[in-house]
């Protein structure tokens, strides 16, 4: 995994470094994971990156492209390595479980507005509500959220 997340940061001309291959393969391992847990990744392998490098490194990756940052309402910001191909999400009311939802119809933007006011949309975000399969049979989650 190491080899190509740096053959993924050198294509898109970014310096290999410890810290960049290490947020970015706990992001990889990890679908949708918030910073907190991307920091607690790195630091078990990596004790010396500060937290500050770890937002530094997520910055950078998000604005090479090679992750996606989501926030759904309500939710911290997470993170996830599938990126540029316009897909969904799914969020669990209960757990905040995070789940991905591929496009009902074509190409992105896969959804077309009623009125774009000028704008050309190149990206579609839906985000799905309800509760995850774990949470429907749980009797301690009725109620919740």
């Amino acid at each position: 995994m190491a080899f190509d997340c740096a053959a993924q940061l050198r294509a898109v001309s970014l310096r290999v470094t410890r810290p960049r291959v290490a947020v970015l393969a706990a992001v990889r391992a990890h679908p949708h994971v918030d910073t907190d847990t991307v920091i607690g990744l790195v630091r078990a392998d990596h004790p010396a990156v500060s937290h500050q490098a770890v937002y530094d490194v997520l910055r950078a990756l998000t604005s090479a492209g090679l992750v996606r940052r989501i926030e759904p309402a309500g939710t911290t910001a997470r993170y996830e390595s599938r990126v540029g191909d316009n897909h969904h999400h799914v969020v669990c009311r209960s757990c905040g479980a995070i789940a991905d939802v591929d496009c009902a119809a074509g190409h992105a933007p896969c959804l077309t507005a009623s009125d774009g006011h000028g704008f050309v949309a190149d990206e579609a975000e839906v985000v799905y509500w309800g509760r995850c399969p774990d949470c429907m049979h749980s009797p301690t989650s009725e109620g919740s959220r």
